[in-house]
């Protein structure tokens, strides 16, 4: 089976490295152009793109996939690679571009797409996060058949996935991003096979994964202490969860949830070697883990040792970050 991947970030990089191991043909790799990244801004390339170069497979990086778009030639030089490559099917995973009717048909198999999620729960971009910050106890992957939506294609093949009470974006990331990798081989195997079965998503259950702004990462104190702490999980790595204290803007990368004390949402009612606990809306949040500009994330007892916090001091109502 002749295949194109495309896909861009370390969650895409996974499911490829796994095709190729598994000797599938990856006839063309797309992935997104080159991005200013790091305190230099320098142009850096995406880990799919440095696996495919890595292992000498074919790469393109189109701006544009759209043949009447901002960048048509991008998206005709493209269509040309895509057809000189003749894929049975194309798997794209994380890849950042819209697909347009043309590629979608271009495949004798069509695309198939890795989605982070048990669909049709958390149709968007970012299944990870959201479902961590609903405090969903349970997610998974599926693999579903690409349509003109959004990620609206029938399901081909999923699989659950338990999110652990400390579980983070970045962990859970880690975890389906392996179960990806291995169920797009499973899929396309089945496909070889002929025994890959189409299910249309239930028409309940639908819910949307909006693309995280970085201004919800404030931390806004007339929240539940509940809420605040999946939110700063989910928001892990980035883009971190912010509260300004004193005009100083913190991250926090670990908190608790301890009961309720009798206090204005954002103020500290108490300092000790386990934490900074803030009252919130309802409950307090115990700060554990906590950076401040130009330092490193510290548990809060070293922390504290450089950065003095004490009982009646009060947070911001919401964080600048």
């Amino acid at each position: 089976m002749r295949l194109v991947f495309a896909g861009t970030p370390e969650f895409a990089q996974q499911a490829l490295e796994r095709l190729h191991g598994a000797g599938f043909d990856i006839a063309l790799v797309l992935t997104q152009p080159d991005r200013p990244a790091g305190r230099g801004m320098r142009l850096q390339a995406s880990p799919v793109k440095q696996y495919a170069q890595a292992h000498g497979l074919a790469l393109a990086q189109p701006r544009s996939l759209r043949l009447e778009g901002k960048y048509p030639d991008d998206a005709v030089a493209a269509q040309q690679a895509l057809l000189a490559a003749r894929p049975d099917a194309m798997v794209v995973a994380a890849y950042g571009l819209i697909l347009p009717q043309w590629v979608l048909d271009l495949p004798r198999l069509g695309c198939l797409n890795i989605h982070a999620s048990l669909l049709p729960r958390w149709r968007g971009a970012a299944p990870i996060h959201r479902a961590i910050e609903a405090g969903d106890v349970q997610t998974g992957v599926t693999i579903m058949q690409m349509d003109a939506g959004l990620d609206t294609g029938d399901m081909l093949l999923l699989q659950a996935l338990d999110i652990a009470p400390q579980e983070t974006t970045a962990s859970l990331h880690n975890k389906l991003a392996a179960l990806g990798a291995e169920l797009i081989v499973q899929a396309l195997e089945r496909a070889q096979a002929g025994s890959l079965v189409r299910t249309p998503q239930p028409a309940l259950g639908l819910s949307y994964a909006a693309k995280i702004d970085k201004a919800e990462a404030a931390l806004d104190w007339r929240e539940s202490a509940t809420v605040l702490e999946r939110r700063i999980r989910a928001f892990q790595p980035a883009p971190g969860a912010g509260a300004s204290l004193q005009g100083t803007a913190l991250k926090i990368w670990q908190a608790a949830v301890q009961p309720h004390q009798r206090a204005a949402p954002g103020t500290v009612v108490a300092v000790s070697q386990e934490g900074v606990d803030v009252a919130t809306g309802q409950g307090v949040l115990r700060l554990q883990r906590l950076q401040k500009p130009g330092g490193k994330p510290l548990e809060a007892n070293e922390f504290l040792r450089g950065f003095a916090i004490t009982p009646g001091l009060c947070f911001e109502a919401k964080a600048q970050t």
